[in-house]
């Protein structure tokens, strides 16, 4: 399998991280971004265990762990206070790390500074155009300001809207799956909670749920959020840009439909300031057949590929697990005998855990929605089967790509 070198489209978290796996693999890498510097877009992100043993092996996790806010456990809660069931994020003993929520800029300037140091090149400022020849044996892609670029390998990393994806599909829309995240950040103090009180915590009620989620080292800011509902019938296309621009809209959301939370609940909306504000319409991508192109030299990954609900909070944590799987198959260098044959046992093996986080974000919507909710169907409400976490939070990636380079060689 002879792949020389790669070139990736966005500088977020999946290529980012993408481009410091590869260099590990010792496969020369050039990232290129559209905007003139790293991104510095709000909020934070869940990192689970299977995302942090990604992050482990590429030497960032004992960086990373000291930034943001460590936890095991998310508890679901009634609007009594009684705990109806705790869902595992993370745990040193049985999967080796705690769960991590840690800003996403904080992760992104740490991923710029490892490929710094490493020497690895991001150039910013260079919007991808489009492909121009796409070969058995490389691939050219032009930018916008008309330079072109022969690469082995074009991996598109560029989000849910993705321009690489155009080539692949260009008919391909993504889908609103008809709800929202409606979030802010205030002062923990603000809340005033109970001593001892358990957070992250979603407290559920007949009317939908209220989630609170600890950020900064000391935990001494929370997300607060509560999932909405959105019609699209009478919207025009481009709705989701005012939508997500409108902030009063999702301040008053926040503070309506309280009264069967507890007080500290109400304490939480009861000042919040704009700019602290996020609005996150669920998109989806519809599942692809393929990942990458016929000649498998141009390939999309992460919300590219398979754009994931948070409701489980897995989106990037399954983009890590796209990258690095990736990283690893490459690096196989002569042990994989094609290219594709290593590229469809890639998407095969990320597609199948993609299914069950899908499965996932069913059973955790069923608890945030009313009950008998229209949107979720019924079953809506804590009614629903337990969590059983171990196949999603301890894989070993590495065993999974050897077990199939040798099955393949056996094969010969």
């Amino acid at each position: 399998m002879s792949i020389q070198d790669v070139s990736i489209i966005g500088a977020g978290l999946a290529g980012l991280t993408l481009a410091l796996a590869l260099h590990q693999q010792s496969i020369p890498v050039t990232v290129y971004e559209s905007r003139p510097s790293p991104l510095n877009i709000g909020g934070a992100v869940m990192l689970s265990p299977n995302a942090l043993k990604v992050l482990d092996a590429l030497d960032l996790y004992d960086i990373i762990k000291t930034k943001g806010y460590n936890f095991d456990d998310l508890h679901y809660r009634n609007s009594k206070g009684d705990l109806l069931e705790t869902y595992e994020f993370g745990s040193v003993q049985k999967y080796g790390y705690q769960g991590l929520r840690i800003y996403r800029y904080v992760l992104i300037d740490e991923l710029v500074a490892a490929l710094k140091t490493r020497g690895v090149n991001v150039t910013y400022g260079s919007k991808f155009s489009h492909v121009v020849q796409d070969t058995a044996s490389h691939v050219t892609f032009a930018l916008t300001d008309n330079t072109t670029v022969t690469t082995s390998l074009l991996v598109g990393a560029d989000g849910i809207h993705s321009t690489v994806r155009k080539y692949l599909y260009p008919d391909l829309a993504t889908k609103f799956i008809g709800m929202a995240g409606i979030t802010a950040s205030v002062p923990t103090a603000q809340l005033k909670l109970p001593e001892d009180y358990h957070i992250p915590v979603t407290i559920t009620s007949p009317r939908g749920a209220f989630v609170i989620a600890p950020q900064q080292v000391d935990g001494s800011e929370v997300l607060i959020g509560k999932q909405m509902r959105v019609s699209t019938a009478d919207k025009q296309p481009g709705w989701d840009r005012e939508f997500v621009a409108d902030k009063n809209s999702a301040i008053q959301f926040l503070q309506s439909d309280n009264d069967e939370f507890p007080d500290f609940v109400k304490q939480a909306v009861s000042q919040i300031n704009p700019a602290k504000v996020n609005k996150w319409p669920f998109f989806v991508v519809p599942k692809l057949d393929k990942w990458m192109s016929e000649t498998t030299r141009v390939v999309i990954l992460g919300d590219a590929a398979h754009a994931i609900p948070p409701s489980a909070g897995q989106g990037i944590n399954q983009a890590f697990e796209d990258v690095y799987m990736l990283a690893l198959i490459l690096g196989q260098g002569d042990r994989v005998r094609r290219v594709q044959a290593g590229l469809e046992f890639w998407q095969s093996y990320r597609q199948g855990r993609v299914d069950k986080i899908l499965e996932l974000n069913a059973q955790i919507d069923k608890r945030r929605m009313p009950k008998d909710d229209a949107l979720v169907g019924e079953g809506s409400g804590l009614e629903s089967e337990e969590f059983e976490l171990g196949w999603l939070y301890s894989p070993d990636f590495g065993k999974d790509v050897d077990d199939w380079v040798k099955m393949q060689s056996q094969e010969i």
